[in-house]
């Protein structure tokens, strides 16, 4: 059990659990959440480089709404870099498993790239009666071990089955993340021997977005969560790789739709160390500023 995270009096809270031990999928995590208080209403998704599905298991829809005002509920797949996404809490306890796949599995799991590159999809238009089925049999679960279970085997199932990126793609995708996104595609080009036009085509086919797109969102992620550890904006844009402060607030508002100050008391990105951390498990408790 992880000890719970201090909570402000009259604070909403999540209780969050996550795996007690490693997960078999690399590039797969995944965590369970509930609100039996019934106090979880609205957050703004900050984007982030991963692809996130989302199983609703609570007694009302959890609602997934795009930049757009389009609509997801039940079986959600939140593509890189949605653009003004949120997520909303109905009437009652709202209760769901998300998970979270690297671009390099998501290709293979869900079948589908180049479609979820800054979309918000419904999980049926992915894999069809099988997105209800495994969701059936989530809700029939006696514990949230007994879920993370079920939701590996379905997606170790669908990666076998499905087809892996080029090595080229995955090599590229390797590079920005060690280099937090500060490294230029001119030299990705050079090292994977493809052609720029090549790789950019490849690359947004497989991932959803270009090279230089998902470039920019790990080095924006990675200055996200600075901000969010009370880190000032002008430190964060220092070390981030950003021009200036301005730069940095230009990439904050392109891709989260907020300020710096702002990303900086996301509760999205507070629930970050409680439910993806680097190797955890058990359950907490998370304030919502």
């Amino acid at each position: 059990m992880r000890p719970a995270e201090p909570v402000r009096a009259g604070a909403p809270r999540w209780q969050i659990t996550v795996p007690s031990r490693p997960g078999r999928l690399p590039g797969v995590v995944m965590a369970g959440f509930s609100d039996r208080a019934n106090e979880f209403r609205d957050v703004a998704l900050v984007p982030h480089p991963a692809v996130t599905v989302i199983f609703d298991l609570g007694d009302q829809p959890f609602v997934v709404e795009d930049g757009r005002g389009a609509r997801q509920r039940e079986r959600v797949v939140a593509g890189l870099a949605p653009n003004g996404a949120r997520g909303r809490g109905m009437a009652r306890s709202s209760e769901c498993l998300q998970l979270r796949l690297s671009p390099m599995v998501a290709h293979a799991i869900l079948g589908a790239s180049s479609e979820l590159g800054g979309t918000v999809v419904a999980l049926d238009d992915l894999w069809g009666r099988e997105a209800v089925r495994i969701q059936e049999r989530l809700r029939a679960a006696g514990s949230w071990e007994e879920r993370f279970a079920i939701a590996e085997a379905a997606l170790a199932r669908r990666e076998d089955a499905g087809r892996a990126v080029d090595p080229e793609v995955a090599f590229s995708w390797g590079q920005m993340v060690a280099t937090r996104g500060r490294i230029r595609v001119e030299r990705l080009v050079t090292e994977t021997g493809w052609s720029r036009k090549r790789l950019w085509s490849r690359f947004r086919a497989q991932v959803g977005l270009t090279p230089k797109r998902v470039a920019q969102l790990i080095r924006f992620d990675h200055a996200a969560h600075r901000l969010a550890a009370g880190h000032t904006a002008a430190s964060v844009a220092a070390e981030s790789g950003y021009a200036d402060q301005s730069h940095l607030h230009r990439d904050v508002v392109a891709f989260a739709g907020m300020t710096p100050t702002t990303v900086a008391l996301s509760p999205f990105l507070a629930l970050d160390d409680v439910a993806w951390p680097p190797a955890s498990g058990g359950t907490a408790l998370i304030s919502r500023e």
